[in-house]
């Protein structure tokens, strides 16, 4: 199984920079959703190589899943 990493760089201007690794297909939208929600607004959205791979049989954590604190 994969490494599965969210990355977030915080700017000294304060802008988030985010990473999603280890998720192939465009799941990683789904999953960084409510978390992108807590932050603010997108500002930019770059997908990876790893956005156009068809995702195999990959066990995510749902948004539902994704406690806040």
């Amino acid at each position: 199984m994969p490494q599965r990493t969210i990355r977030f760089r915080i700017r000294q201007d304060g802008a988030v920079e985010e990473t999603v690794e280890g998720i192939a297909g465009q799941s990683c939208l789904k999953l960084t959703e409510k978390l992108e929600d807590a932050l603010g607004s997108v500002q930019q959205r770059e997908l990876t190589s790893e956005a156009y791979v068809c995702p195999e049989d990959q066990s995510l954590a749902t948004q539902d899943q994704i406690e806040i604190i």
